[in-house]
C-alpha cells in the first residue's frame, strides 16, 4: 500500500501539473479513443512502471474539472481541505449503514445534518441522510411525499392518478423519477415560469384546482433554489402558502444554488425555506467539496424512516436506529460522503463556507459588467445569479462554445430560454479570481475573431 499511495502522489503532481499548464484538455474524438489510449483489459496484468505511464496519458487526456478554465458545468475548482476528506474516506473505506461499521464517521454525518437542518430553521427534531446526486435527493422526497399522502402505497401500490407540480426550469429528475417510483411522466404538471425562470403561482394554483376538479390526487410540489440555465429562485414562501393550503409536501431541489443558506448575503434568495416539508442541497456544487455530496433533509423524520427502513437482522445488530443510518437511506452499502464536508466545514467553519458562496455571486458580477460594458454582447441573466448566459456578436452559441472545446482553449456550456439560445457561463469555483473572469472572455474574444469570423468570410 506504501509503494502505492507513493504512485498516487507522482501522479497527483502530474494532474497539477497538466492543469497548470494546459487547463483544457485536447479532445479524443470517441472514434479514435480506443486507438489514442491503451484502455484494454487483459488476461496478464502489467509491471508499476507501464501502469503508470498509461495512467499519465489518461490523466493527460482527461478534461480538467479543476482549473480556471472550465466553465462547463455545475461545478468546478477544488479546494484542499474538501479533498482531504474524501482521499480519507477512501482510504478509511466505511460503509454508513451501521454504527458498527462506520463508528465516528456517522457522528460526522449526523452533525453535519443537524447543522444543515438548524441553517434553514427546521425544527429540532429534523433529519436527513447523504444520496448519490441530486437527482436522488429528488426522488427521496417524491417517495416521503406519496408515502405521506398515502400510507399503504408501499404495500399496496398505487390506486389513483397522483399529480405533482414543478417548474417549467425545474431539473429534468423530477419526470424522471415520476417514472421510476410509478407515478408517471404524464402525471407531472409544469408551471409557467416568468421572464427570469421562477415559478408563477397563479398558474400552478390554476393547475392543482384542475386536477382536484378531475378527480386526481395532487401531493407535491417542487421549489427550486437555483434553476438549471439561469440559475433562478422560485418565491418559496408564496408556494408554502399553496402547498399548505391543498396540503401538498413541498420540496425544495436546492442542488445547484441552495449552498446560498451559507450566505448572511444571499440567504434571502431561498427565503421561506422553514416552511418547506424537504430540501436538498449539493456540497459538490457551491461549497465546492468533490463530488458527490448530496444531501436531503427533512422535517419529517417519521417519514424517513417509514419509507425507506427495512428490517434486516443479519444487518442491524447493534445499537439504535438513531445511529443504523441505513434505516433512513435508500441504500444499503453506502460510502462515506460526509467526511469530505465535514473537513471542509471543520477547517474553514460557518464563515468560510459563506466567504466561498459569496466569492461566487462576486464573480459572476465581474463577468455581468464586462458583458453590459460591451456592445458586442448580448446578456440574457440577471443580478443574483451564478449563471451568466449571453451571446457574443451573434455568433451561435452551440458552435462557439464547441469550437472552444475542440480547440482545447475553454470548456463552457450552453444552453436555452424562451426559444433563446446562448452561452452558459457558470461562475460557481470559489477559486476564480477577477483576472481569471476577464481572462475568459479575452480568450473567447480572440477565438471568435480570429478563428471563427476568418472561417466564416472566407
Amino acid at each position: 500500500m506504501q509503494k502505492d499511495l507513493e504512485i498516487f502522489l507522482q501522479l497527483a503532481k502530474q494532474l497539477l501539473l497538466e492543469e497548470e499548464n494546459h487547463p483544457v484538455t485536447k479532445p479524443i474524438p470517441t472514434s479514435e479513443l480506443y486507438q489514442k489510449l491503451d484502455l484494454s483489459l487483459n488476461p496478464e496484468g502489467i509491471i508499476d512502471d507501464e501502469l503508470i505511464v498509461n495512467l499519465k496519458s489518461i490523466i493527460k487526456s482527461t478534461p480538467k474539472t479543476a482549473s480556471k478554465s472550465f466553465f462547463n458545468q455545475l461545478f468546478g475548482g477544488r479546494i484542499g481541505k474538501a479533498t482531504l476528506g474524501d482521499l480519507l474516506a477512501v482510504m478509511l473505506n466505511n460503509s454508513m449503514y451501521t454504527y458498527k461499521v462506520a463508528g465516528p464517521q456517522v457522528g460526522i454525518e449526523k452533525q453535519v445534518l443537524k447543522n444543515i437542518c438548524k441553517l434553514i430553521d427546521y425544527s429540532e427534531h429534523s433529519d436527513g441522510t447523504f444520496a448519490p446526486g441530486g437527482s436522488m435527493s429528488n426522488m427521496m422526497a417524491l417517495i416521503m411525499a406519496r408515502d405521506a399522502k398515502n400510507n399503504a402505497i408501499r404495500t399496496e401500490g398505487l390506486s389513483t392518478k397522483m399529480t405533482l407540480y414543478t417548474s417549467a426550469e425545474s431539473h429534468y429528475s423530477i419526470s424522471k423519477n415520476a417514472a421510476l417510483i410509478g407515478i408517471g411522466r404524464e402525471q407531472v404538471r409544469f408551471v409557467n415560469t416568468n421572464d427570469k425562470g421562477e415559478m408563477l403561482t397563479d398558474h400552478l394554483e390554476i393547475l392543482i384546482k384542475n386536477d382536484i376538479i378531475h378527480g386526481h390526487t395532487p401531493f407535491f410540489i417542487n421549489a427550486t433554489a437555483g434553476t438549471t440555465v439561469l440559475g433562478a429562485f422560485d418565491d418559496i414562501e408564496a408556494i408554502s402558502k399553496i402547498s399548505k393550503k391543498h396540503k401538498l409536501w413541498l420540496h425544495v431541489d436546492g442542488a445547484y444554488c441552495g449552498g446560498v443558506i451559507f450566505s448572511n448575503t444571499y440567504k434571502h434568495l431561498a427565503k421561506g425555506l422553514e416552511h418547506s416539508d424537504s430540501f436538498s442541497v449539493n456540497a459538490h456544487k457551491m461549497l465546492g467539496t468533490p463530488l458527490s455530496c448530496s444531501i436531503i433533509v427533512t422535517q419529517h423524520p417519521e417519514q424517513l424512516h417509514h419509507s425507506f427502513s427495512n428490517e434486516a437482522d443479519y444487518l442491524y445488530q447493534t445499537d439504535g436506529d438513531d445511529f443504523n443510518l441505513g434505516k433512513t437511506s435508500m441504500q444499503c452499502g453506502r460510502r462515506n460522503d460526509a467526511l469530505k464536508i465535514w473537513t471542509l466545514w471543520k477547517s474553514v467553519g460557518t464563515n468560510g463556507l459563506e466567504e466561498i458562496v459569496d466569492k461566487q455571486f462576486e464573480m459572476a458580477q465581474i463577468a455581468r459588467n464586462y458583458i453590459k460594458n460591451n456592445s458586442d454582447y448580448k446578456l440574457y441573466s440577471f443580478d443574483d445569479s451564478i449563471s451568466v448566459c449571453f451571446n457574443y456578436k451573434n455568433i451561435d452559441a452551440k458552435e462557439l462554445c464547441t469550437s472552444l472545446y475542440e480547440e482545447a482553449e475553454l470548456m463552457v456550456g450552453f444552453g436555452s430560454y424562451k426559444n433563446e439560445q446562448f452561452v452558459r457561463m457558470v461562475t460557481i469555483n470559489s477559486l476564480l479570481e477577477e483576472n481569471d473572469i476577464i481572462a475568459f472572455f479575452k480568450t473567447l474574444e480572440v477565438h471568435v475573431n480570429d478563428k471563427m469570423l476568418k472561417i466564416s468570410t472566407s
